[in-house]
C-alpha cells in the first residue's frame, strides 16, 4: 500500500501521540506505585488502529486521510504483524533500555513505517 506523504505524516504524528500518551501513563503509574504490566507489539497496532478510528470520525476527511484507510491499515497491520513483533524483539533483546509500553509503541511503529517505506 503506497501512502502519500501527507498520509504518512499524519501517521508518524499519530504514532508519536500514543507514545507520549504511554509515557505519561507509566509516569503516573510509577508515582502511584504501581508496576508496569507487559505489553506486546500487537496491542500497540491494535491501539493505533483504535486511534486511527476515533481520528478518522472525527476529522477523517477534513485532514484528508482517503476513503477506506482504516480497512487499509487494519490489512496492513494484519500482515506486517509477525514482522512488527520480530524486529522489536530484537531491538528489545539487543539494548540495555528497559522495555516499557512506551518503548514497545516507539519499536513497533518504526518498524511499520519502515515496511510501508519499502512495500512503496
Amino acid at each position: 500500500m503506497a501512502l502519500s506523504g501527507h498520509v504518512t505524516g499524519l501517521l508518524k504524528e499519530y504514532m508519536r501521540d500514543l507514545v507520549v500518551q504511554a509515557e505519561q501513563e507509566t509516569a503516573a503509574h510509577t508515582s502511584f506505585g504501581f508496576s508496569a504490566t507487559p505489553y506486546r507489539p500487537d496491542q500497540a497496532l491494535t491501539d493505533l488502529l483504535a486511534i486511527l478510528d476515533d481520528r478518522i470520525e472525527s476529522e477523517g476527511m477534513e485532514v484528508g486521510l482517503p476513503e477506506g484507510f482504516l480497512h487499509q491499515m487494519w490489512g496492513l497491520c494484519n500482515d506486517a504483524r509477525i514482522q512488527v513483533a520480530e524486529r522489536v524483539w530484537l531491538e528489545i533483546n539487543s539494548s540495555d533500555q528497559p522495555s516499557s509500553k512506551a518503548r514497545i509503541r516507539e519499536l513497533t511503529y518504526r518498524a511499520l513505517i519502515a515496511i510501508l517505506e519499502t512495500s512503496r
